[in-house]
């Protein structure tokens, strides 16, 4: 199963954080490796997101295993914290983008199902349907300390933030009642993230 790894980290130093990040270039030699994209919050200062896609587990676990401490010691000590999710892709679709709006959702237990369907039938073809979408793409995990509930990353790009706010005004809204999602979710979270060309591997 193909996997996002999504890494937040409250970055200390922006311009050390960014030089190191160009030491993840060696991860194209890495096998089962598939992409890496990022960028920073627009809602929180000092915040990177960067997102990695995996083959599968044991890709992964190799690359952990391997070469994955040296190379991450060039960012050491530009960041004050650091968060790593894992989740099984369900849709990969995203884009070259400028902007991304991540969506974090955790869904109440048995609806999991229900916020797939939802999600390839409403709001999917709903977001390509505004001009500048640049694709969508999320996957899935266990809710962590919360039996039964299964939390969801989802991915949307946008060509430019004029796009996006357009989106939000025309579409959102409609998409937001067609979908149901007051009655799929416990709680969502989310931010929209300035993409960094340089970053992309």
């Amino acid at each position: 199963m193909t996997l996002i790894k999504w890494v937040t980290c409250a970055v200390g130093d922006a311009g050390r954080f960014h030089t190191g990040q160009s030491v993840w270039g060696e991860l194209r030699a890495q096998p089962g490796f598939l992409g890496q994209t990022g960028g920073w919050s627009r809602n929180t200062p000092g915040c990177a997101h960067v997102f990695g896609l995996w083959r599968d587990r044991a890709a992964y676990r190799a690359f952990m295993a391997g070469p994955h401490d040296r190379l991450a010691a060039a960012q050491a000590g530009s960041y004050r914290s650091i968060e790593v999710r894992l989740f099984e892709v369900i849709e990969t679709g995203l884009s070259p983008a400028a902007l991304v709006r991540l969506a974090h959702c955790r869904v109440h237990p048995g609806l999991d199902h229900d916020f797939v369907r939802v999600q390839h039938t409403v709001w999917t073809p709903g977001m390509a349907a505004a001009p500048g979408f640049r694709g969508c793409s999320f996957g899935t995990a266990d809710a962590p300390g919360r039996p039964g509930q299964v939390e969801f990353l989802v991915l949307s790009g946008w060509a430019s933030a004029a796009d996006h706010d357009r989106y939000r005004r025309d579409h959102f809204a409609g998409l937001y009642r067609r979908s149901g999602a007051a009655g799929h979710l416990a709680a969502i979270d989310g931010d929209l993230i300035d993409m960094v060309p340089e970053w992309t591997v």
